[in-house]
């Protein structure tokens, strides 16, 4: 037992401060990718060919990436540096799916929920994940914001086994036909108002599995409040999106 104490106080405090200036990301760790118009695009459709998702387009011989569809494998700023390079920034949550399509203007990050739901939620949300079809990547790193390092719980923001006493979902995976119905079974034992997520490239638009026969994706009928980018997304971007959903940071 004292062994156990001893080596408790020599780890010291684990959980990180958060926002915080001084987080610290892996130096392989790809962010916000930037997207430079003006610099000279050349054959418009040879920079949409290396993407693998399909999520650069040249609309008007101007670039533009789909932050929804990007699994963040860096071939397009390998290739073509000038017009594409990706930041440090894990901020990349938006509200709108419109909103993640990048053309070299400032990115707009997620804004609040309106007053009558952040009253609500603000203080605290319960949230069922559904892995509808996922790797596991993404689950993962939902996961990992329970852990001490994280502590997602200190938000007043948890998982709940059960869609009855949740407050929204958080959805993982490109939505394949077998878990559409369980998908919607689920949305509709969530009490209302309620809030949905869509975590990862997979959730938002299929990723590399957009347009296989067996990728239902997200129904219409599910409005989406939140998108999270990434393949997977940081556990920073996701709490941070969800933070700034909540209007706890802005």
């Amino acid at each position: 037992m004292f062994k156990e104490i001893i080596s408790r106080l020599k780890q010291g405090y684990r959980t990180m401060e958060f926002p915080s200036s001084e987080i610290k990301l892996p130096h392989r760790f790809q962010g916000l990718p930037e997207v430079n118009p003006g610099a000279g695009m050349g054959g418009c459709a040879e920079y949409a060919d290396v993407c693998p998702t399909g999520a650069i387009a040249a609309p008007e011989g101007k670039p533009v990436l789909d932050l929804g569809r990007c699994i963040f494998c860096g071939k397009c700023a390998k290739l073509y540096p000038r017009v594409f390079n990706f930041s440090r920034e894990y901020k990349m949550a938006a509200r709108k799916r419109e909103d993640l399509f990048l053309r070299g203007e400032a990115f707009k990050r997620a804004a609040t929920l309106d007053e009558a739901m952040k009253r609500l939620f603000g203080r605290s949300l319960k949230l069922r994940q559904v892995s509808a079809g996922g790797c596991g990547a993404c689950e993962a790193d939902c996961n990992v914001l329970q852990t001490l390092s994280f502590d997602l719980g200190r938000f007043g923001i948890q998982f709940t086994a059960s869609p009855r006493h949740a407050d929204g979902i958080l959805i993982t995976g490109p939505v394949t036909q077998n878990m559409k119905l369980a998908l919607e079974k689920t949305y509709a034992a969530v009490p209302g108002p309620k809030i949905v997520i869509a975590a990862g490239a997979c959730a938002i638009s299929g990723g590399i599995y957009a347009g296989h026969p067996e990728t239902a994706g997200i129904p219409a009928e599910i409005p989406v409040d939140l998108y999270i980018p990434g393949c997977p997304p940081h556990p920073l971007t996701i709490l941070d999106g969800l933070l700034r959903l909540l209007g706890r940071i802005e």
